[in-house]
């Protein structure tokens, strides 16, 4: 195999709905180009790419994978990402570094809530794609239904350049319309095929969309368009700088199709992406940041320039440590070198250096700008970081994964096992940064929050099988607030007389209730001396611990102003804790008295959701004690905006899953807080009461 250079290379990551056969594509790839011997199966776990221990066990891809092959004098760089919501966060990673996006889409089913989450990002960053209508081969395969799904929900560049021919248990052929031929594939699982000229009750049909993709092709050139219209067609050499110049622009998104669990139609997606699809030195000169200053900077795609890698992947692997998965960008990644790590300020001393595929490793010496492989035990390395040269850096853009959707708070079952969750799960983020972990003082409770609830299933259990830690799971408190509706006016005094210097301080104190969203006031209206200065702050120490602590239900207090206006003090006895004490227990007491309501978290919510399965939506949202706001439509799929209680939230994304075949997402953020309904606050009431109870029982 001849030296790598940056036009040789392809990088490429596999994107689709979970169970349309990403997985099965990179096994017809590796096996094709003649990395493996044979093809795996995800139903018997022998795939190259979903190797660890919870993928074979639950049969899909958790985590994003690396593999390559070697095609025609090209080397792809293949990353199968996950398909499932609950792991989308893998499939933005493999995005963010793929120079072309394979979209696969099942003929059967067609357009899947992963598809279009997965063409928001591909949209977002202008990342060049084609489409591979995969399940050819199954009952009830239909290719143009399929198509004109979308090109209706993703425009009209969206292109056909082959089309089967037979689809179900049959189909073997494919009609190639960038070279005209008829192609059949041997149904042994080898690749192997024949071409021939394409029949006449085909040719028709052929000509029809040969003609409309060489006026698509001719539209992206302005030059190659101007010679369509003077000739009224296109050389080939014309035809194929078109064909390339619109995938790399975003103009057109290739249609092709196969049957990967047969290998049919493998080897043309290949040919196509060695020979029309973008390398990295298409897509040169990259884009950064000086670290430090903020600058915009640009560097060419250039074995010789400085270097600037991501690492857009963590695995931790038994028996090596963490292994760091990255592309370079520009410059060459040596080892031996030491680097700089850009997106923190430490410096690296780069290891031992492998192209993989999957778990099996080949060390090689150095990876050229726009060539991907895996690192070992970079000490401060980790997801989404920047490695450049220490003399001229660039930091490159990050990775932005998806924000939770689902909470559960986490206790460990063996007392003393803080620690090794604390570290356990640092270790576990740096491996996905789409969950976080939040020790919350207000509900005394660690919250682990992911992309839902299989998500959060297989933290849990890789914490237990890589750290020895089990932890047991709860519902997450609800963060209520505590606030008042009306006025009220207080005095108390505080007398201790035990022998020796006493205490002594008398407060009288009004509140008043403050607009949502107000915080809290304090104000000193005392008058001649009532109260000296000196003890003023001593009485809003007191009011401020009663605003953490809660006067009704334990939580939080806001949106109160406290007003000092008279008291008394002694000479001798008076002293800060006094007064703290009094300041505490009056504003307590004016609380109580100035009708008290609990506040709840109100959340805005989206969710994408299928037409057919708006009614069931929608009624759940009704029953979830939710506001819709309003519903927009993004092609089969309408988009719901509605504001929901956070309490009743808790399990909604499986839910959702669940009332919708699993072809539903949503996005929650925070919007305000509100009143809640009486008779759920007289319940919250008593259920802090009574875990108030317990606390002291122990």
């Amino acid at each position: 195999m001849k030296e790598i250079t940056s036009k040789d290379l392809r990088n490429i990551a596999l994107v689709a709905h979970g169970g349309v056969g990403k997985t099965s594509l990179a096994e017809a790839i590796l096996f094709s180009a003649g990395e493996t011997s044979r093809m795996g199966t995800v139903e018997d776990g022998s795939t190259v790419s979903d190797y660890q221990a919870d993928e074979i066990e639950r049969k899909i891809s958790i985590s994003a994978s690396l593999m390559h092959c070697h095609w025609k004098d090209v080397k792809i760089n293949i990353i199968d990402a996950p398909g499932y919501a609950d792991f989308f966060g893998d499939a933005v990673s493999a995005l963010r570094v793929a120079d072309l996006a394979v979209v696969l889409v099942d003929a059967v089913s067609g357009i899947a809530v992963g598809t279009e989450n997965a063409m928001e990002v591909i949209t977002k960053q202008g990342t060049p794609h084609l489409f591979f209508v995969n399940r050819e081969d199954k009952e009830h395969a239909n290719f143009d239904k399929t198509v004109a799904a979308l090109q209706e929900r993703f425009g009209h560049n969206v292109t056909v350049l082959q089309f089967p021919v037979g689809e179900g248990a049959e189909f073997k052929t494919i009609v190639d319309l960038v070279h005209m031929k008829l192609v059949t594939f041997s149904t042994d699982g080898s690749g192997n095929y024949t071409t021939a000229d394409i029949p006449a009750e085909l040719k028709s049909k052929a000509d029809g969309l040969r003609e409309k993709l060489v006026e698509m092709v001719a539209e992206c050139d302005d030059a190659i368009l101007e010679s369509y219209f003077e000739k009224g067609s296109l050389s080939a050499e014309e035809f194929a700088k078109g064909l390339k110049s619109g995938i790399l622009k975003g103009a057109l998104a290739p249609v092709l199709c196969g049957a990967a669990t047969k290998n049919i139609g493998t080897h043309l997606l290949l040919d196509f992406i060695a020979t029309y699809c973008p390398s990295p030195a298409d897509l040169s000169p990259v884009k950064g940041t000086v670290p430090g200053t903020g600058q915009e900077c640009t560097r060419p795609v250039d074995p010789a320039a400085p270097l600037a890698a991501l690492v857009f992947k963590t695995v931790a692997e038994a028996h090596l440590g963490e292994l760091s998965l990255v592309r370079v960008y520009t410059g060459t990644l040596k080892m031996g070198e030491e680097v700089l790590n850009a997106t923190n300020g430490t410096t690296e001393k780069i290891g031992q250096i492998y192209v993989v595929n999957g778990k099996t490793r080949k060390e090689v010496g150095a990876l050229v700008a726009g060539d991907c492989g895996a690192l070992v035990k970079l000490r401060n390395t980790h997801t989404g970081d920047c490695l450049t040269a220490k003399k001229e850096p660039m930091l490159l853009p990050g990775i932005v994964f998806p924000a939770p959707v689902t909470e559960v708070a986490i206790v460990p079952k063996s007392k003393g096992d803080e620690e090794k969750i604390s570290n356990g799960l640092q270790a576990l983020r740096d491996e996905d940064p789409s969950f976080t972990v939040e020790v919350n003082p207000e509900l005394r409770q660690t919250i682990l929050a992911g992309q839902g609830e299989l998500h959060l299933d297989v933290i849990i259990k890789r914490l237990k099988e890589k750290f020895g830690v089990d932890v047991d799971v709860q519902r997450p408190r609800i963060p209520y607030r505590e606030t008042i509706t009306g006025r009220a006016d207080e005095k108390y005094r505080h007398k201790k007389q035990t022998g020796g210097a006493g205490q002594f301080a008398e407060v009288w104190m009004k509140v008043e209730p403050l607009p949502r969203g107000a915080g809290f006031e304090f104000e000193n209206q005392v008058v001649g001396g009532a109260i000296s200065s000196v003890f003023i702050p001593s009485v809003e120490k007191g009011v401020r611990q009663v605003l953490e602590e809660g006067a009704l239900a334990g939580y939080k207090i806001v949106d109160v102003k406290a007003i000092v206006y008279d008291g008394k003090e002694h000479p001798v006895d008076s002293k800060d804790i006094a007064f703290q004490i009094a300041g505490r227990e009056v504003f307590k007491m004016a609380f109580l008295n100035a009708k008290p309501i609990l506040l709840e978290p109100i959340y805005d919510i989206e969710v994408k959701v299928p037409e057919e399965n708006m009614g069931e939506v929608m009624g759940d949202l009704s029953s979830r004690r939710g506001r819709i706001l309003g519903m927009d439509s993004a092609g089969h799929y309408q988009i719901v905006r509605a504001k929901v209680p956070l309490a009743e939230l808790h399990k909604y994304a499986s839910t959702l899953r669940s009332i919708t075949q699993g072809r539903a997402t949503y996005s929650r953020s925070f919007s305000h807080y509100e009143p809640l309904p009486k008779e759920l606050e007289a319940k919250v009431i008593e259920e802090a009461k009574a875990e108030r109870e317990r606390e002291r029982s122990k």
